[in-house]
């Protein structure tokens, strides 16, 4: 298999029932350790994330932040980092949104970027869209241009995309 055909899904394990009964799990751990195989996502991504020219990228706690840091040391670009509250130091400004049970909030340092600075998030996985446009929201909230979203996988039959308000892209989709 050469590298343009490789296909990222091949380096992407299921795991049935996690974290509990019903849900599969879809682990990017695997594609991980598989050297290649990353280099072809990292690359892959850094052409999506590139047409947006951003400034910087956002990566959301804990895997996007996998994807992200990488990703914006390979493009020369700053790398902000979203996280759950209470996990960054400094002043921080908070976001709560809404979850299927509950709610749960996010945070960026306050002077994570300039007024008016193009950033794309990344994540791991687009599900059901509710974490990506809470971080969108937050980074707006502080004054950055959201000028699109990426992730590795994309569950599609929860229509994630459809809730986003920016320019969505991932590079494998799973139908169910």
């Amino acid at each position: 298999m050469t590298v343009p055909d490789m296909d990222i899904k091949n380096y992407i394990r299921s795991i049935p029932d996690f974290p509990k009964p019903g849900i599969l799990f879809y682990d990017i751990s695997t594609l991980l350790a598989h050297a290649d195989a990353w280099s072809v996502a990292m690359g892959r991504l850094a052409k999506i994330v590139s047409r947006h020219q951003p400034d910087f990228l956002a990566g959301i706690e804990s895997r996007g932040f996998l994807v992200a840091a990488p990703l914006a040391l390979k493009l020369g670009l700053g790398f902000i980092m979203i996280r759950k509250r209470g996990k960054l130091p400094g002043r921080t400004v908070p976001h709560e949104y809404a979850l299927e049970y509950g709610s749960d909030v996010i945070e960026v340092q306050d002077d994570a970027c300039v007024p008016g600075q193009r950033v794309v998030v990344l994540d791991d996985l687009l599900a059901t869209g509710g974490t990506m446009i809470a971080a969108c929201s937050l980074l707006r909230h502080v004054g950055a241009e959201v000028v699109g979203c990426a992730t590795i996988i994309e569950l599609t039959f929860l229509e994630g995309r459809s809730r986003l308000d920016a320019p969505f892209a991932s590079l494998v989709a799973y139908d169910s």
